[in-house]
C-alpha cells in the first residue's frame, strides 16, 4: 500500500510511488533545468510592455511559455512525489506484471509502468497503465480476453496471467 505526502511544490497530498532510480535521476535533472528556464523568463514578464503591438506580442508569448513551463513543472513534481492521490485510484498500478496472449497466437510478458521510460527489465515490455491495452486489461482478471483499439485498427488478447504488485 502507498503512502502518504504533501508536495512542497503544489501542497497537495500525493501519494509516494516507485519511480527507478534512474527515472527518478533524469526527472529531477529535467526539473532543474525547467525552473532555470521559468526563473530567465519571469523577470521579464514584470515588465511593463509600453512600447508597441510587437512588444505587447513578445510579451504573450514569454507568457505562453511560462505557463507551458508551470505544467510541465507540476507535472514532473507530482510523478517524483508519486503524483496525486486522486490520479492514483484509477488504472492498473504500477509494478503490476501481465502475461498476454495476442491475437496471432505470440505470448508476452509485460510490466505496468507510471512513464514509459521507467522499465528496468530488459526481457519484460513496458506497458503504461494509459495507454489503450493498459485501459483494456484494467477491471479484468486471468482468463478474460480483451478488446483494445490501435493505430491498425481493433486487436485483441487473453490474460494468461495477472499478479498485482503487493
Amino acid at each position: 500500500m502507498a503512502s502518504l505526502a504533501l508536495n512542497p511544490d503544489n501542497g497537495r497530498m500525493t501519494s509516494t510511488g516507485g519511480l527507478s532510480p534512474a527515472t527518478r535521476a533524469r526527472l529531477e535533472r529535467e526539473l532543474e533545468q525547467l525552473r532555470e528556464q521559468r526563473e530567465a523568463l519571469a523577470p521579464r514578464l514584470g515588465d511593463d510592455p509600453l512600447g508597441d503591438s510587437a512588444d505587447q506580442a513578445d510579451l504573450l508569448e514569454r507568457a505562453e511559455v511560462v505557463s507551458r513551463l508551470d505544467q510541465r513543472i507540476s507535472q514532473i513534481s507530482d510523478l517524483l512525489h508519486g503524483g496525486p492521490v486522486g490520479e492514483q485510484d484509477s488504472g492498473l498500478p504500477s509494478g503490476t506484471k501481465v502475461t498476454l496472449k495476442f491475437g496471432d497466437g505470440s505470448v508476452e510478458d509485460m510490466v505496468v509502468v507510471g512513464i514509459a521510460d521507467e522499465a528496468e527489465e530488459d526481457d519484460v515490455s513496458s506497458l503504461t497503465a494509459d495507454s489503450p491495452l493498459g485501459r483494456a486489461i484494467e477491471g479484468h482478471k486471468q482468463g478474460d480476453k480483451i478488446t483494445y483499439r490501435t493505430p491498425q485498427g481493433e486487436a485483441s488478447a487473453e490474460i494468461l496471467k495477472l499478479e498485482l504488485p503487493s
